[in-house]
């Protein structure tokens, strides 16, 4: 397993571009909200440290995961955003709905990436079991919202200084 000795929390905040500038969306699943609420914090938290005014920050709900690709999309056509994160949970059950849901949620976030040219970084749980989820939004794994909140302001820092 991945994270099973990785704190998803940890990061070298001298890497880290100062986001006061940076404008960022953020589409969060309602399913499976005390989990997406848990990213949602850890995201919020990581974005103000470092330097993202709360004011540049628009987090908008959806109702499941299913649905993270089109409310990035909806972010990216406003064109108010540099980057975008797209916090979700997808937990396996007893039938295929679980690989549909991810394999169209990861299919259309990394669309919505290429088609607009916009950094939308993934935070999409897809866990085996609830507890799985519970360690890696603030558990013993620390907090992936935390992780791709950095992802997505290193994207952004990179586009700026690509295209300048």
């Amino acid at each position: 397993m991945a994270t099973e000795h990785k704190n998803l929390s940890q990061y070298n905040k001298e890497e880290i571009p100062n986001g006061a500038d940076f404008k960022i969306g953020i589409v969060v699943s309602e399913w499976n909200d005390k989990i997406t609420r848990n990213l949602l914090s850890g995201a919020l938290e990581a974005l103000t440290e470092n330097g993202v005014k709360e004011k540049n920050i628009d987090v908008q709900f959806v109702p499941g995961a299913f649905e993270l690709p089109l409310g990035a999309q909806w972010m990216c056509e406003k064109g108010h955003v540099d980057g975008v994160i797209a916090i979700g949970v997808v937990i396996q059950g007893e039938t295929k709905h679980f690989d549909f849901v991810c394999d169209g949620a990861t299919q259309g976030i990394k669309d919505v990436n290429l088609k607009y040219n916009t950094p939308v970084a993934f935070c999409l749980l897809t866990d085996n079991n609830i507890q799985q989820s519970i360690d890696r939004s603030g558990g013993k794994h620390g907090n992936k919202g935390i992780e791709c909140a950095i992802a997505c302001m290193k994207m952004i820092a990179l586009k700026k200084k690509m295209f300048r």
